[in-house]
């Protein structure tokens, strides 16, 4: 019998995406009979990294995917990085503007948290309003008390859930917010945009998420039996080599997001049969190697969170809508 290779399935964005696709169709075409939105909503992206390629690229992905779908997309470009925050003010102010975005990172520091809630809530499609991070690290779904404004989550963490769910790792069968019950999940980033929240939403979920940055390894989970409500955070130490390989032995998902063209996870640390994603714009996987270990990879999510930064706009339209009647 000859040995089967890659065995494992690389599963594209771009075919996730595509299941989201008619509904955002749909809902857009609801809005333009309606009149709330006749020509289309409008979506603004700033640029003022001009040197920043993987921006650019999620730029011109961002345009060709709204635009395909019939949402109106405007990059802005501010050469000098300090006129940034007086143009998301005038985006803040303009009634014609559903959505804003912005290419991070800017300044690559404490200045740039400082610029996400610079951006109107109302208009935060990335969902990195400190109003929506607290609801996600609180487990908490709804902006008000009567449940009709539904909260926003970060699209790039909320793109890997859906991955997850497209890919059958959330079980159908438990209740809605137990579903990665029993599942054991590793993040290779404990970034404030993505790695963090992805490991408290997943935790929120049910699983037991290992979260590994260069400084230390943490475990976030919502206690044996889940007995919480939302996830606890305990520190397993600094970072080595030989920790990682141990909470990596028993992990159903694997997911990175290291920021260098040079880091690769080790294959030797994948079980057999799981599964892994990247969320990086290089790919922290060597990709014959991964699909020996792992039954199913995702190389790329920038699609998928594309769409769901257009579903994250639709909401934020639906709650104004709301707030009118």
């Amino acid at each position: 019998m000859s040995e089967v290779k890659n065995p494992g399935r690389t599963i594209l964005a771009s075919k996730i995406s595509k299941t989201y696709d008619q509904e955002i169709v749909d809902k857009i075409n609801d809005l333009k009979e309606k009149k709330v939105r006749p020509e289309g909503p409008l979506l603004v992206g700033f640029l003022a990294n001009q040197d920043d390629e993987a921006a650019e690229m999620y730029a011109k992905w961002t345009q060709k995917t709204s635009e395909g779908l019939g949402v109106r997309y405007e990059l802005r470009r501010v050469p000098d990085k300090d006129f940034l925050e007086e143009a998301i003010i005038q985006a803040n102010r303009d009634d014609s503007i559903d959505g804003i975005m912005i290419y991070f990172p800017v300044f690559g520091n404490a200045q740039d948290q400082y610029l996400q809630q610079v951006v109107a809530r109302e208009k935060d499609v990335e969902g990195l309003n400190h109003v929506y991070y607290q609801n996600l690290y609180h487990n908490i779904r709804y902006l008000d008390d009567a449940q009709t404004l539904k909260s926003i989550l970060p699209c790039t963490p909320l793109a890997i859930i859906k991955i997850l769910e497209y890919l059958k790792i959330y079980n159908d069968f438990l209740p809605e917010g137990n579903r990665l019950y029993g599942k054991t999940c590793v993040v290779v980033n404990r970034s404030e945009i993505v790695g963090r929240p992805l490991a408290a939403l997943m935790a929120n979920d049910g699983a037991t998420v290992y979260s590994v940055d260069v400084n230390n390894i943490q475990k976030f989970t919502r206690g044996e039996g889940l007995k919480f409500t939302k996830h606890h955070v305990e520190d397993l130490g600094a970072f080595s080599d030989d920790l990682l390989q141990s909470v990596c032995k028993d992990a159903d998902i694997i997911i990175t997001g290291v920021p260098s063209k040079d880091y690769k996870f080790p294959t030797e640390y994948i079980k057999e049969g799981a599964t892994c994603i990247n969320f990086s714009s290089h790919k922290n996987f060597v990709d014959e190697e991964v699909k020996q270990k792992a039954s199913l990879y995702v190389p790329m999510t920038g699609k998928v969170t594309i769409a769901m930064l257009l579903r994250n706009m639709l909401r934020l339209i639906d709650n104004r809508e709301h707030m009118k009647n």
